[in-house]
């Protein structure tokens, strides 16, 4: 029987892990801190067991057909994923692909190994959601290859209750504060939009949360989204006006951010980092989430096609899902690491293709896992806008 290496107790460990080992799987939890360890599988009923991590004594349990998660560090993933190459087992993670990870493609193909990237919250569901809104869009008789199209996509880890910062963190401010310093890239308008400062891109966006009522938020442009097209497997043929992938946050947060901006912004040469991390531990004291404090998720997918004569928009739809923190854990906790689990399910039950890969696209696996999600966590809107 695989053993499953689940690699880091965070806060957006413990519902998948709970889940898998209530499944019946087995399940060693490694974290640097043992105590954090022992207090995430407390109680549980099943084979699990708390470790250490130490990466000789990992090294030295991980067989052939085990599957490493990677929770930890994005700096770490790379490390894991070629010791799931050394030691024949698969790798899961809910992180975003890198280049380095990409470049394992051929080696994992030929050995039969899964290394699955890219199956949390954001990036994971919202990948779910846009291969369910054009596998729509595909079988419908609007669908045609000159139609205009429309895509955006936005999430937003909130705090449930607003404060003076607009925000929360459930984990630590560093990577909040460094994604700051990364280029946007997005398709507006039929032209592709760039920006090195992307807070400064920021928009209203009111979106609708269900068929009662729409709210607005502040949205930002993240990272680049280009390569998400090929991705999503958009026709090279269809005229894409707008493509854009981003972060939601509470309004006034741009202002409420002031200050974080100009230190980003001036944060340049030897020191910038270590700016940046004394920023990081000072926001972490501040507004890290107290235990049990509830926190609030929105995911919001939207696909539109127009005619190319008329310019009439003959096609519209979207997923959206408001989620709140319950006692089973926090929005962003559930979400994440549920999500992984169902990675973890589909690669034990050979469901995912060896090589490395972002979240599944084959439309009977993301309907599986949408409807799980639904199912056991949080409703997903489904609307269409011209009905």
């Amino acid at each position: 029987m695989a053993i499953i290496h689940w690699l880091g107790a965070g806060l957006s460990s413990a519902p998948g892990i709970k889940r898998l080992i209530g499944n019946g799987a087995e399940l060693w939890l490694w974290n640097r801190t043992l105590s954090k360890a022992e207090a995430v599988i407390h109680n549980l009923e099943g084979q699990c067991q708390a470790r250490t991590l130490d990466w000789q004594q990992l090294a030295s349990h991980v067989s052939k057909g085990d599957i490493l998660v990677s929770m930890l560090p994005g700096s770490f993933h790379l490390q894991v994923a070629q010791l799931a190459l050394d030691s024949q087992a698969h790798f899961v993670s809910s992180s975003y692909l890198s280049p380095a990870m990409e470049a394992l493609n051929q080696q994992a193909k030929s050995k039969g190994l899964c290394l699955v990237n890219e199956v949390g919250l954001d990036p994971g569901i919202d990948h779910l959601l846009a291969y369910a809104l054009l596998n729509h869009y595909r079988g419908s008789a609007a669908y045609k290859k000159t139609n205009h199209i429309e895509f955006r996509s936005f999430c937003g880890g909130l705090p449930a209750e607003e404060n003076d910062f607009k925000y929360k963190f459930s984990w630590s401010p560093l990577g909040v504060l460094t994604a700051l310093r990364s280029t946007a890239k997005w398709l507006e308008g039929g032209e592709v939009k760039t920006n090195s400062k992307p807070w400064l891109a920021v928009r209203d966006y009111t979106m609708p949360l269900s068929e009662e009522h729409s709210s607005t938020f502040e949205a930002i442009p993240n990272r680049d989204s280009l390569p998400f097209m090929a991705q999503y497997q958009f026709d090279p043929q269809w005229p894409v006006d707008t493509f854009i992938r981003g972060s939601l946050r509470l309004p006034g947060w741009s202002d409420a951010w002031q200050d974080i901006f100009s230190l980003v912004e001036s944060a340049d040469g030897a020191d910038a980092n270590a700016k940046l991390a004394a920023k990081s531990d000072e926001l972490w004291q501040r507004y890290a989430y107290k235990d049990g404090e509830q926190d609030r998720v929105v995911l919001y997918v939207e696909l539109l096609a127009k005619d190319a004569d008329t310019n009439q928009c003959i096609w519209h739809q979207s997923y959206s899902m408001d989620a709140f923190g319950k006692d089973q854990g926090s929005a962003m906790a559930r979400l994440v690491s549920t999500t992984v689990s169902l990675a973890v399910d589909a690669v034990l039950e050979e469901r995912i293709s060896a090589g490395v890969s972002a979240a599944p696209n084959e439309i009977s696996l993301v309907s599986d896992w949408l409807s799980y999600l639904n199912d056991h966590h949080e409703p997903i809107k489904h609307l269409n806008h011209l009905v």
